[in-house]
């Protein structure tokens, strides 16, 4: 089972015919993913690889082929009106790549999304790969994930990559790997995410990568431990962040002495959550805690 969407899910791609557009709707076009449309402003006619006809509005994309969802690559400026335009267009699942869009663009977003009942995956995120559903929505590399049933959540698209890749040499497949993003206004949060998993009758056991700055590590223990009876395993980006210094991503900063990583595995640690030191350490603890897990 998947997360969010399934194979049958109809996808386009706004920003289809970019330099970052292109490369990644032909990566997720190899690895299985239902792409339907794209959508490029001036565009509209053309074919992308042959087979993914292109629009001039997601308006159109919409209607020619029943599209329900969108993942987004087109500059931080128009960002922002690009997750509106899917939204207005009927899109309930938005995914969006860009990184570098203003806080307060965002901040203007999410409720207009909310009004419309659209779930937004991102900004600045990898997005999310289902590897039984042969989906994938965003920039997440195919050739490491393997079916199974392990969830995973993070803050960071690296780590993803590199935990990801160990669980996979291990042995344990996944059901749905999704990058949340780490800037400080994004639309799924670590809650919708962990919601969204505690639903998944398959998935038996669950990574969520973290990273300092903000509270939401703090509130995911709080309600693993209140709702969720699977094996659950954590790893804390940023332990060794000077405080005021920002690392990487908006969000990962510790101000005013809080959001630290030693906060934060505390937290975990209370909610009977392990926390590994090491990315290298996050499947060797999850396979110490899960019983089936292979050995």
């Amino acid at each position: 089972m998947a997360i969010f969407c399934d194979g049958d899910t109809k996808i386009l791609v706004q920003g289809i015919t970019g330099r970052d557009g292109s490369f990644h709707a032909k990566s997720m076009l190899d690895y299985g993913t239902n792409i339907v449309a794209g959508v490029t402003p001036g565009r509209g006619g053309q074919t992308f690889e042959g087979k993914v006809p292109v629009f001039d509005t997601v308006a159109e994309a919409v209607a020619e082929t029943g599209a329900a969802a969108s993942v987004i690559f087109v500059p931080p400026a128009g960002a922002a009106g690009a997750i509106c335009e899917a939204a207005d267009a009927g899109c309930k699942l938005v995914v969006c790549i860009t990184e570098g869009v203003p806080t307060l663009d965002m901040v203007k977003v999410m409720p207009y999304l909310e009004e419309r009942g659209v779930r937004l995956v991102g900004p600045n995120c990898p997005g999310f790969i289902n590897p039984g559903q042969k989906v994938k929505m965003g920039i997440m590399p195919g050739n490491i994930v393997a079916p199974g049933s392990v969830g995973l959540i993070s803050r960071s698209g690296t780590l993803t990559y590199e935990v990801v890749d160990a669980l996979t040499r291990a042995g344990l497949g996944q059901t749905t790997c999704l990058g949340i993003g780490g800037d400080p206004v994004i639309g799924t949060s670590f809650m919708d995410a962990l919601q969204a998993f505690a639903a998944d009758t398959e998935t038996q056991a669950l990574v969520l990568i973290g990273e300092i700055g903000g509270d939401a590590e703090e509130r995911a223990a709080e309600y693993i431990n209140a709702n969720m009876d699977i094996p659950v395993v954590s790893f804390i980006a940023g332990r060794t962040a000077p405080p005021g210094k920002r690392m990487g991503h908006a969000g990962a900063i510790v101000t005013g002495g809080s959001g630290t990583a030693a906060e934060k595995k505390q937290a975990l640690e209370a909610a009977n959550i392990p926390v590994a030191d090491r990315p290298v350490d996050v499947v060797p603890l999850l396979k110490e805690i899960w019983r089936d897990a292979p050995q």
